[in-house]
C-alpha cells in the first residue's frame, strides 16, 4: 500500500487544491485500517479496490483529460472528467470540469483558444528512464512464468521459480534465491502495487542519477532487503517465511531519495522533498507493523540499503 502513501506526501501542501487527494488517500488508508480489523486475510484486496477507485483511476483520468483538452479535444476531456467527479468529488475536479465546459464552449463559438503543448515530459515518462522499463518488463515476465506454471495457487512451484526460503538459503547454499525472489509476485495485486510505485518513484530517479546507478541501486537494495531478512532470522529477530516481491527494490529507491537529498540538501525544493519522503517512510512503517502479510523486515532492510546507496552515489548531472 506504498502508493496511497505516496499520494498522500505528494499532496500534503498548503494549497487548497490538493485537500481532495488528501482525503481521499486518507479514506483508502482508513478503509484498509477497519478491513484489517474485522478482515485481515482480504485487508489487502479490500484497500487495492479502494486506491484503484479513489486514487488510481482519478489521478490517471485527470492526466488523460488534460491531455485531451492539450489537443483541442475539449468536449472529450469533459466528458472524461464528469465521470471521474462520482469517484472524486473534489473542488479540483469541479474546477477542471468547468474549465473544459468553458474551453468547449469558446470552440463552438468560434473564439480562437491558445491552447498550451501537451505535457510532454509526463507523457514521454518512461521513454526517459530505460532501466524502469527493463524492470517493469522483468516483472511482468517473471509474473507471466509464475501464471504458466501455476505458482499462483501451487506454493511447491513458487519456490521452484526462487522464493526465498531461509532453510534453502542458509542450508543448500542457494543464494541466488536472494536475486530471484525480487521478480516474483504472490497475486495480480501484488505485482500492480509494485510496480506503480516502481514507475512514480523510478524515473526522477533514474533521470537525476543515471541509467546504470539506478539499476545498481534497485537491485543492490533488492539483495540487500532479501539477504537482511535472512540474516534477521538467522539471529531469530524474525521468524522463518517464504519472501517475493519487487517491495524491497522500491523502498530502496525511496531510501535512495532520503540518502541523496540529505547529501544534496542544496538542491531545488529539497527540503519539501525529503519530508515527503520521510512521510512515506513513517506511514508505510506503520502500515506494515499493522498488516500481517507484509514483511516489515524486508521493507526496513531494503530502505536501509537504499539510503546507504543514495549517501555515496553522485547526481547524473550538478544541476538537476
Amino acid at each position: 500500500m506504498t502508493t496511497p502513501l505516496l499520494v498522500l506526501a505528494r499532496a500534503w501542501r498548503p494549497e487548497g487544491i490538493f485537500r481532495g487527494w488528501r482525503i481521499a488517500a486518507v479514506i483508502v488508508l482508513a478503509i484498509t485500517g477497519v478491513a484489517w480489523l474485522f478482515f485481515r486475510e482480504y485487508a489487502g484486496y479490500v484497500g487495492g479496490g479502494a486506491w484503484f477507485a479513489l486514487l488510481f483511476l482519478p489521478a490517471v483520468g485527470l492526466r488523460k483529460a488534460s491531455q485531451l483538452a492539450a489537443h483541442g479535444r475539449y468536449q472529450s476531456a469533459r466528458r472524461l472528467t464528469a465521470m471521474l467527479q462520482f469517484l472524486h468529488p473534489t473542488a479540483q475536479v469541479r474546477d477542471q470540469l468547468q474549465l473544459f465546459r468553458n474551453l468547449e464552449s469558446r470552440a463552438r463559438s468560434g473564439d480562437q483558444i491558445q491552447g498550451q503543448s501537451p505535457p510532454q515530459d509526463r507523457e514521454r515518462r518512461l521513454q526517459r528512464a530505460p532501466a524502469v522499463i527493463a524492470f517493469i518488463l522483468l516483472n511482468v515476465g517473471a509474473f507471466c512464468i509464475e501464471l504458466w506454471r501455476g505458482a499462483l495457487i501451487n506454493p511447491v512451484i513458487l519456490h521452484r521459480l526462487g522464493a526465498v526460503d531461509f532453510y534453502a538459503v542458509i542450508s543448500k547454499g542457494e543464494f541466488w534465491r536472494l536475486f530471484t525472489a525480487l521478480f516474483l509476485h504472490y497475486n495480480l495485486l501484488h505485482l500492480v502495487f509494485n510496480l506503480f510505485a516502481l514507475y512514480v518513484l523510478g524515473p526522477p530517479l533514474e533521470r537525476t542519477i543515471g541509467t546504470i546507478r539506478f539499476a545498481m541501486c534497485y537491485l543492490i537494495a533488492g539483495v540487500g532487503s532479501t539477504a537482511g531478512v535472512v540474516l534477521l532470522t538467522v539471529i531469530k529477530i524474525v521468524r522463518p517465511a517464504e519472501l517475493v516481491g519487487a517491495s524491497g527494490c522500491v523502498m530502496g529507491i525511496v531510501g535512495a531519495w532520503a540518502g541523496f537529498l540529505v547529501r544534496h540538501r542544496h538542491v531545488w525544493q529539497a527540503r519539501q522533498r525529503l519530508l515527503n519522503i520521510l512521510l512515506i517512510i513513517a506511514i508505510q512503517i506503520v502500515f506494515d507493523i499493522s498488516t500481517p502479510q507484509v514483511s516489515t523486515s524486508a521493507h526496513l532492510c531494503g530502505l536501509l540499503t537504499g539510503f546507504a546507496i543514495g549517501l555515496v552515489v553522485a547526481p547524473k548531472r550538478t544541476a538537476f
